[in-house]
């Protein structure tokens, strides 16, 4: 049997499992964790190459976990990107009626994706909220445990023996997570033109306009940003870095050179990957800020300081 070489955000059933088993040239059994710090210690520690995490959901916004344990600690890199739907159903054990429930248990995510309908149909129930939908279908399998539903994913719920008492209960149907591949530090994936890079800022000094400053470094070089989010930088109350998703990959000139300008006005500057688009999206770049701009650019003040050239 192959050694797992890689992992996941676990038990097995999450839609972090869900989103593994679209990377289909992963070798061997992937290993489930019990948390995203847990997974990513996995990949510091050399104990698997590589894991899946969830990094953003299209509601909830980014996973602090994730964004943090990514920030702080020995350097990680992403690789790649996946992108699921997520439907939440509500699973009993058979005999179990929806009027009957007043103990549910979920993940915080999905507990706050189902607010609305919970609010509606279950106005009287409790809701606890634990490490993993799958974990809540473990623990309502179980009629020790005192929960009488789990909000979680079909597979999770159909493998614990549950049914389903009410399907589609997510508030927002086309809700997505999206999910990203951490692995040591190694080479980027070459670029495919349609590329994402992920990196986190630390302010120089917190002062009037620091922000305004970090984002001219892209502006200024025609890079949209996918994601920008605040996270505390551990130090003092008050004390933020920046998680920033940008369009496109490393090796395009105008992502080097805003990385550059940051390097130069930023305290430090966590570069965590360059990697393919989950949805191949291509970037829509300015005129003056491609590749070939950068290159002729550059020609032309060689020229200016050796006109003979």
């Amino acid at each position: 049997m192959t050694p797992p070489t890689h992992g996941y955000l676990g038990p097995a059933g999450t839609f972090t499992h869900q989103a593994l088993l679209t990377l289909g040239d992963l070798p061997g059994e992937a290993r489930p964790f019990p948390s995203v710090p847990a997974a990513l210690h996995a990949v510091r520690s050399g104990e698997v190459e590589a894991v899946l995490v969830p990094i953003e959901n299209s509601v909830e916004g980014g996973v602090s976990a994730t964004l943090d344990a990514l920030t702080h600690g020995e350097p990680l890199t992403i690789t790649r990107e996946v992108v699921i739907d997520v439907q939440f159903d509500l699973y009993v054990r058979p005999g179990t009626a929806l009027e009957d429930v007043r103990e549910v248990i979920t993940h915080p995510h999905a507990a706050a994706q189902c607010r609305g309908w919970l609010d509606a149909h279950l106005p009287g129930a409790s809701v606890t909220e634990r490490g993993s939908t799958a974990a809540a279908a473990v623990a309502v399998a179980d009629p020790a445990s005192g929960f009488d539903a789990a909000i979680c994913a079909p597979v999770a719920g159909r493998s614990q023996g549950l049914v389903a008492a009410a399907v589609g209960i997510a508030d927002n149907p086309d809700a997505q997570t999206r999910f990203v591949l951490v692995s040591r530090p190694a080479p980027v994936p070459p670029r495919t033109g349609a590329d994402k890079t992920t990196l986190v800022c630390f302010m120089r000094v917190d002062r009037s306009g620091a922000l305004l400053e970090i984002l001219e470094q892209f502006a200024s070089r025609g890079v949209n940003l996918c994601r920008i989010e605040s996270r505390p930088t551990r130090t003092t109350l008050g004390n933020y870095c920046f998680s920033i998703d940008a369009e496109g990959h490393l090796d395009d000139a105008r992502i080097a050179e805003a990385l550059m300008g940051l390097h130069r006005i930023c305290q430090d500057v966590v570069f965590l990957g360059s990697y393919p688009r989950a949805d191949a999206v291509l970037p829509s770049v300015a005129a003056g800020h491609a590749d070939d701009d950068y290159a002729e650019a550059a020609a032309w003040l060689a020229r200016l300081r050796d006109p003979a050239r």
